[in-house]
């Protein structure tokens, strides 16, 4: 697979940091030994879920945001590694994959500018190469058993989630996206504002679920289509943080009880926590606690077909801090589908 880097025991030994009388994480999980047919190596291995991320900030930046959610993954990876392996983590389920990288898009797009309409176009053509290669992808791992876990990149890659796991599964499916935005934008050319929009308006998402849409930042016009839309329903943040008329669990309830009956795909927005480095960060927000007791909410579920964790943008300063945050919800995550 052209854009796959594969994650190798080399850089899994450079990563770990051992103690005595510790065991971490990263020496129960599995790496696999041949790239040359994904699939069916995934099939032969006792595993449960699959981990890879996304380099990349060109849909960000086609959606005229700020760059940095290339580095997600390298912080996630090296908190997520050096976490304890122990009866809670349950490392021995996990294989690390690698991620996925587009230099050669990142580069030409690092020397594009957004205030021309025709460089945002090209990076809108860029998006959708990246598109193809996230699809297959999660394709190949669904089609195996196994549950993806997505890290990294920008919200445009929820689309190649959702449509990768549809044609694995023959079905449309649906997703609940915890966010401040909608990213049902309008399909001008693919960005990470529209990646649900494109998977609805094409057949591989039914139901979609907004949790904690913020009122500042959602257009009259948007809350009107959402309202025509019997396939999409969503929560404001402010009801429920705010003015308080209605509760997080109560709401939580609900948006399942939209999304439930199919299986269905986990997306959280890193902008929606507060004071997280994401591409559009946010001084009020839902708190981590908060974040990480939806993951568990949702990912108990019978039905949730994969997580992905996107938007967050670490510099030098907060990669560690992103780093264990994206840890702790892959690791929620996966203690709460092992309730199943």
């Amino acid at each position: 697979m052209e854009h796959l880097k594969p994650f190798t025991t080399s850089e899994l030994k450079s990563i770990l940091k051992k103690r005595s009388k510790e065991t971490k994480f990263g020496e129960h999980i599995s790496l696999l030994p041949d790239f040359n047919d994904i699939y069916e190596q995934l099939l032969k291995l006792d595993v449960s879920y699959v981990i890879f991320g996304i380099k990349e900030d060109v849909g960000v930046f086609a959606n005229y945001g700020n760059s940095g959610t290339y580095n997600a993954w390298d912080a996630a990876i090296k908190s997520l590694l050096n976490t304890q392996s122990n009866a809670h983590t349950h490392p021995k389920k996990v294989l690390i994959l690698g991620h996925l990288e587009f230099e050669n898009y990142q580069n030409k797009v690092s020397a594009l500018d957004q205030n021309k309409k025709k460089d945002i176009l090209k990076a809108r053509k860029k998006t959708s190469k990246i598109d193809e290669s996230v699809t297959f992808l999660v394709s190949q791992i669904v089609s195996a058993g196994k549950i993806p876990i997505i890290i990294g990149g920008g919200h445009n890659n929820a689309y190649g989630n959702i449509k990768g796991t549809s044609l694995a599964l023959k079905s449309p499916i649906n997703t609940i996206n915890f966010d401040a935005h909608h990213d049902f934008r309008a399909e001008e050319g693919r960005h990470s504002g529209n990646g649900f929009s494109y998977a609805f308006a094409e057949g591989f998402l039914k139901n979609y679920f907004i949790f904690g849409l913020h009122e500042n930042y959602t257009s009259d016009t948007i809350f009107k289509t959402l309202k025509k839309l019997k396939a999409i329903q969503y929560n404001t943040f402010e009801s429920m943080m705010v003015r308080q008329d209605t509760g997080f669990n109560s709401e939580m309830e609900i948006a399942l009880n939209h999304i439930a009956s199919k299986n269905f795909g986990l997306e959280i927005d890193c902008d929606a926590i507060q004071n997280i480095p994401s591409s559009a960060m946010t001084p009020s927000g839902f708190s981590v606690n908060k974040a990480r007791a939806f993951v568990h909410f949702f990912g108990k579920q019978p039905n949730v077909s994969y997580l992905h964790i996107c938007e967050a943008a670490p510099t030098p300063d907060t990669e560690s801090q992103v780093g264990k945050l994206i840890s702790y919800l892959i690791t929620d995550f996966i203690r709460a589908n092992n309730l199943k």
